[in-house]
């Protein structure tokens, strides 16, 4: 049984596999599942720009993870205030491992040896490592030579945009996982006026359902631009 972290696990239920929509990503999703089972690599290095659903497929690792009684641990290493690199004490005894943002480690000499030494005991116990960032691993300024080595082990993937078709795609997929319907109309209609990144779109998804519920409305196109028309004189 690992031992008791000094950190919360940042763990969101509603991010898992089922709830991602892959778009072109199908075969990383793949690759990711088979490296939990043990049937890939023991090491996926996943890279794309912010919005592309990082962080979504690290929590979806550690809940494949718990769902097949293995122990997981996640951590996002962009938050403000990171905290003293000692929490990696005990972290190689998890099986699953998911640092999102690994870039933010960058340059810092105290978090790099620690993440350098538990990076080898993880591997040592052969865990399996998942790490994300915004950019490939030659391309992080990581200065402990052999810790940026280590980072290119195993398999790299990045993630691929999804086009506009996916996109409208995805906000159907995500609303039906909501409990309710927008048509593909809605949906280009919000991608040509509004944010196009997935953490905004699924944040008005959220907002549009509360006000489909209140009014016990459909969302439908006119309603659905009076809805947005009355949130932006509030």
């Amino acid at each position: 049984m690992a031992q008791q972290l000094p950190l919360q696990f940042e763990f969101r239920a509603n991010l898992t596999f089922d709830d991602f929509f892959p778009g072109s990503n199908q075969e990383i999703v793949i690759h990711l599942q088979q490296c939990i089972a043990g049937l890939g690599e023991q090491q996926i290095f996943l890279w794309g720009k912010p919005g592309q659903g990082k962080t979504h497929l690290l929590q979806a690792c550690c809940h494949h993870a718990q769902n097949q009684n293995l122990s997981s641990f996640y951590f996002d290493l962009s938050n403000a205030g990171q905290p003293n690199p000692s929490i990696m004490k005990g972290l190689d005894e998890f099986d699953v491992v998911c640092f999102d943002n690994i870039e933010c480690i960058a340059g810092n000499p105290a978090w790099e040896l620690a993440f350098f030494n538990f990076f080898n005991k993880h591997r040592e116990r052969g865990h399996k490592l998942i790490v994300s960032a915004s950019s490939a691993p030659n391309n992080i300024a990581i200065e402990l030579p052999d810790l940026k080595t280590r980072l290119n082990w195993g398999l790299t993937l990045k993630i691929q945009p999804l086009n506009d078709s996916d996109r409208i795609a995805a906000l159907i997929f995500k609303a039906d996982q909501m409990g309710f319907e927008i048509a593909p109309q809605a949906g280009r209609f919000l991608l040509t006026h509004y944010d196009r990144d997935l953490a905004s779109l699924w944040a008005l998804l959220e907002k549009l359902d509360r006000a489909s519920l209140a009014a016990k409305r459909k969302l439908t196109l006119p309603f659905l631009k009076q809805i947005l028309d009355e949130d932006s004189h509030d």
